[in-house]
């Protein structure tokens, strides 16, 4: 295989910031802990008041921050996504660059690269995210990344990409062209406004395509139909034909489905700076486990160890080599 995984997602600059307070969400009406579709020209705006505190940039997307994880991780990876003709767009090539060698990919001059401002609580991590989607949804084909696709042994998908918009047939294409040249497919809900606003269509894609979902406690309960995020895990796991079902509980750990079992994955508690990317962070380095034929508690390890190194920083993507290779070695 020339791929260990491939990805395809949303490309998504994320903007951070520290906010002290919950002042300015709640001045702008917003939800906290929650993502906010926005246009342009009201992501502008926010970012104006926030951009005297220090915003630090990052590439991200789900998809692309479970990459660049597995990237970090020594593992060969590369990313398809859309960005814009601008210098957002090719400080995202640099960073996918930085973590995987290489990146697929497309450039566009018809919009601007999308972008994710997170306003972090410094109270407690939690992050509050308004999201310009930019060029990030019109991507139009796969092009040469077909053969990625037909070459990996696992390849990852988020939920996002299942909403309505250009990009839904097209990835369930990709699903079957990986699934039907023998990769394992990955599906990251990523949102719990996925499986709240298409539910039927993501578990139909679960159904179809999907070797390996990954759900926070919210989503394990919209699409398994079950208050216990643990009990939806197994019934996702049975009733869907998947053979792996990650359910991340916070500080509670995770669980994972497999073969009929469920397999506890233990927290590793650390001090919280941002909460952004870490279920992302998770997928990574379960999916690296996978790939390296561990079994499930060992690649649970990993990813669990991956998601607190995330969470003890800014930032989706741990560039720490020694922590990631320490990591590794105690999985």
């Amino acid at each position: 295989m020339e791929f260990d995984l491939a990805g395809i997602g949303n490309a998504l600059m994320d903007a951070l910031v520290v906010v002290p307070d919950d002042t300015l969400i709640d001045d702008l009406g917003l939800t906290r802990g929650t993502m906010h579709p926005v246009e342009d020209a009201q992501w502008q705006s926010v970012y104006a008041k926030v951009r005297h505190l220090d915003v630090v940039l990052h590439s991200g997307g789900s998809c692309a921050n479970t990459v660049a994880t597995a990237g970090r991780l020594g593992a060969r990876a590369i990313y398809r996504g859309q960005v814009g003709d601008d210098e957002l767009g090719r400080q995202y090539g640099a960073s996918l660059e930085n973590s995987c060698g290489g990146h697929a990919l497309r450039v566009t001059t018809e919009a601007a690269t999308g972008k994710c401002l997170s306003l972090i609580s410094q109270r407690d991590a939690e992050r509050t995210m308004l999201t310009d989607l930019g060029a990030a949804v019109s991507l139009p084909d796969l092009g040469e990344f077909e053969r990625a696709l037909s070459s990996c042994r696992i390849a990852h998908f988020e939920g996002y990409t299942l909403l309505d918009g250009p990009m839904c047939d097209m990835i369930l294409e990709a699903m079957a062209l990986a699934k039907s040249s023998g990769a394992l497919v990955s599906l990251d809900a990523a949102d719990p406004f996925v499986t709240a606003t298409i539910p039927e269509r993501f578990r139909k894609a679960c159904v179809d395509h999907a070797d390996i979902v990954f759900l926070n406690a919210d989503e394990a309960r919209a699409v398994g139909g079950v208050d216990d995020p643990v009990a939806a895990c197994r019934k996702v796991s049975e009733e869907c034909g998947i053979a792996h079902v990650a359910v991340k509980l916070g500080a509670r750990g995770s669980v994972v489905a497999h073969d009929g079992q469920l397999v506890e994955i233990p927290v590793f508690e650390v001090d919280a700076v941002d909460t952004t990317g870490a279920g992302d962070a998770y997928a990574g380095g379960y999916l690296v486990g996978l790939s390296k034929g561990w079994s499930v508690d060992r690649a649970g390890r990993l990813a669990s160890q991956v998601a607190a190194l995330t969470v003890s920083q800014m930032g989706a993507v741990v560039h720490d080599a020694q922590a990631l290779s320490q990591a590794l070695t105690s999985a």
